[in-house]
C-alpha cells in the first residue's frame, strides 16, 4: 500500500481464486520405455517357441545392451531386459540340447522323440 490508498471497509473483499483452477504440468513427459529391452524381450519368448539360437542369442546382446542403457539412462525398462536376457540364455541352452539330442539319435527332425 502507499500513502494515498485508503482500505474501505465498506466494500467486499475480492474473490478467492477458483477451486479446482487448471495446475502447471508436473515434471514433463514421462520417459519411453528403452526400445531395445522391448526386443530382447519379445525375442527370448520367440526364442523360447520355436527358433532357438536365432533368436536367442540377439535376445541375449540386447538384454545385456538395453541394462547397460538404462543404468546410464534411467529409463524404465529393466525389468523386460532382464527377462530378455534370461529367456534368451533359456533359448539358447535349449537349442544346445536339441542339436545334442538330434545327434545322438534321440530327436529326429520333425521334434518327436524315440524310444528305442
Amino acid at each position: 500500500m502507499t500513502k494515498g490508498d485508503h482500505v474501505s471497509y465498506n466494500e467486499p473483499p475480492p474473490p478467492p481464486p477458483q477451486y479446482g483452477a487448471p495446475q502447471p504440468p508436473y515434471g514433463g513427459m514421462p520417459q519411453k520405455t528403452n526400445t531395445k529391452a522391448i526386443w530382447s524381450l519379445v525375442l527370448g519368448i520367440v526364442g523360447l517357441l520355436c527358433c532357438g539360437f536365432f533368436t536367442g542369442i540377439p535376445a541375449i546382446i540386447l538384454g545385456n545392451t538395453a541394462k547397460k542403457e538404462i543404468a546410464q539412462t534411467g529409463q524404465p525398462g529393466r525389468g523386460m531386459a532382464q527377462a530378455g536376457f534370461i529367456l534368451g540364455i533359456i533359448a539358447v541352452v535349449l537349442g544346445i540340447l536339441g542339436i545334442i539330442l538330434y545327434f545322438a539319435g534321440t530327436l529326429t527332425v520333425n521334434g518327436n522323440a524315440s524310444s528305442s
